[in-house]
């Protein structure tokens, strides 16, 4: 096994990195100083690594029988660099069966993510409890400021006028509505499916006083009446969890849901290309999750009579924003640890550091996609006023 791998990692190109092996064996893979020394520990953890690769790495990696010494986010920039140069059996082998993403199992797929409990995520998260990507306008922004410059570019781009209807589609922990509520008195219909999510959101409603204005509902996107109609439809960080085959039913709905000359905003993380979700992420993170391709958002459009008004791609935003949420995951471990253990600990500590370098280094982006339901002649007709 310990040939096998040194035989493939040979074939590497990009960043220079070393290799400890169960037998005390050290090799170094590139010309440079190495950016990080990966430990395999047992001969377990070199056979899980070979023949289920994404889902044996992270399994052995939570079960610390894998060490990574150096910044673990960089682990992505090799992985990106040699995405081509991994033999085909290697991909396919073992191949695990993936988590299937049908409306019925769509609620504890998410929760699985969400419902940890709102004590886990306040330890990291801003105080706003923005759990997508924020937007840094300097380097020297807090994490909370650049939730809430984020929350208000899109709230700009939805072009929002007294008295309008809008539906957060996945309204996770409030903050979008409230503030939209607060800044441009619209009346607003949140939906989630996490039940830590929803009780919070209620809260922060009444205690702004706003309980009449801005309505949650426990609810799947889905099962929202049709009789609902609505000026602007948004969705934050939701999108990645509708499944890949899925996509269409999310468009119908939007469609159905939007009035004509209505304007609706998808904020969502987007690949290069299109391609499975790695077996571990699958497993452990989002099960049933998908991030599309650029090229699956646009193609769906059309046949919903959605016209593309806007596009914009955030993607480094994302990799400070991960930045931020990793430096304060790491300062409250010894309290983590008590409300999990330490494998929850290393399995966060990896999902983070990888979600981290695949913005910086590998095929991730964040998309922000603005359209009409069919035409729309009243809208701004630069991007001016968002700046």
């Amino acid at each position: 096994m310990e040939n096998l791998l040194h035989y493939i990692f040979q074939k590497f190109v990009g960043p220079s990195f070393s290799v400890s092996f169960p037998s005390g064996r050290t090799e170094t893979y590139g010309t440079n100083k190495p950016i990080l020394h990966v430990h395999f520990l047992t001969q377990k953890a070199l056979s899980k690594t070979i023949f289920q690769l994404s889902l044996g790495f992270g399994e052995s990696y939570m079960d610390g029988e894998i060490l990574v010494d150096g910044p673990l986010d960089r682990l992505m920039e090799i992985d990106h660099a040699n995405a081509g140069r991994l033999p085909q059996w290697l991909i396919s082998t073992l191949a695990p069966v993936r988590n299937i993403n049908v409306k019925h199992n769509q609620s504890k797929q998410i929760q699985h993510h969400y419902d940890l409990g709102n004590d886990f995520y306040k330890l990291w998260l801003d105080p706003t409890m923005t759990y997508t990507c924020a937007y840094f306008k300097s380097p020297g922004d807090s994490l909370e400021k650049a939730q809430l410059q984020k929350l208000d570019h899109v709230l700009a781009k939805l072009q929002l006028k007294k008295g309008m209807r809008l539906l957060d589609i996945g309204s996770g922990w409030g903050q979008l509505l409230l503030r939209a509520a607060e800044k441009y008195d619209v009346e607003c219909y949140g939906v989630t499916l996490f039940r830590e999510q929803h009780k919070l959101s209620n809260a922060k409603a009444r205690d702004n006083k706003l309980k009449g204005k801005v309505r949650y509902h426990l609810q799947n996107y889905q099962d929202i009446p049709q009789s609902e109609k609505f000026d602007r439809i948004v969705s934050i960080g939701m999108f990645e969890a509708v499944g890949r085959d899925n996509l269409s039913d999310y468009f119908k709905a939007l469609s159905t849901h939007l009035k004509d000359g209505g304007l609706s905003l998808l904020h969502t993380i987007t690949k290069d290309n299109t391609s499975p979700t790695s077996a571990w992420v699958d497993k452990y993170i989002f099960p049933g999750g998908y991030i599309p391709a650029v090229k699956e958002v646009v193609s769906q459009l059309h046949d919903f009579r959605l016209e593309l008004t806007d596009y914009e791609n955030l993607r480094f935003h994302y990799a400070l924003t991960l930045d931020e949420w990793r430096s304060n995951f790491e300062k409250h471990i010894p309290e983590i640890t008590r409300m999990y253990d330490e494998r929850f600990v290393r399995m966060w500590r990896l999902w983070l550091a990888s979600a981290s370098g695949s913005f910086r280094y590998g095929e991730n982006s964040l998309s922000q996609f603005v359209f009409t339901k069919g035409k729309n002649s009243e809208l701004m007709q630069t991007r001016d006023f968002l700046y």
